[in-house]
């Protein structure tokens, strides 16, 4: 796997490309001189994080035949004061809407953070990761 980042001004504002060739762009925050023309480093390690899982899910309960009508994931982290500011804990919480039966996505949900999605596996080492889910809410 390989990424390529390009500075793109002359402050903090990257375009990086994977292997999809789909430009992610990041940015620093106003406090240190960003433009708000990308995500922050640390928003993306979530969104790694909420992706991994949701792919894992979402596979898991299509091959179940669960009508998946409506889903979102909401991740929250806290971060340690000081520097690195680290994560400390992230919690990733499931919204599902559909004709899915609970237990399948409980043990949907189960199956991915704990034993598929790759995001997790390699941040629970070092971070509290917990999660949480609701249907039909």
């Amino acid at each position: 796997m390989e990424v390529k980042l390009n500075r793109v001004d002359n402050d903090f504002h990257i375009e990086a490309k994977g292997t999809s060739n789909v430009v992610v762009n990041i940015d620093g925050s106003h406090g240190i001189g960003g433009h708000d023309k990308g995500a922050r480093p640390m928003e993306l390690v979530l969104m790694g994080l909420g992706g991994c899982a949701s792919i894992d899910a979402i596979s898991i309960l299509k091959k179940q035949k669960q009508q998946i009508d409506r889903y979102e994931v909401i991740v929250t982290a806290e971060r340690v004061d000081a520097i690195p500011a680290v994560f400390k804990s992230i919690n990733i919480h499931f919204r599902v809407v559909g004709d899915v039966d609970e237990i399948k996505l409980k043990r949907a949900v189960d199956l991915s953070m704990d034993k598929y999605c790759s995001v997790s596996a390699m941040l629970k080492e070092k971070v509290k990761i917990t999660y949480t889910y609701e249907l039909n809410k």
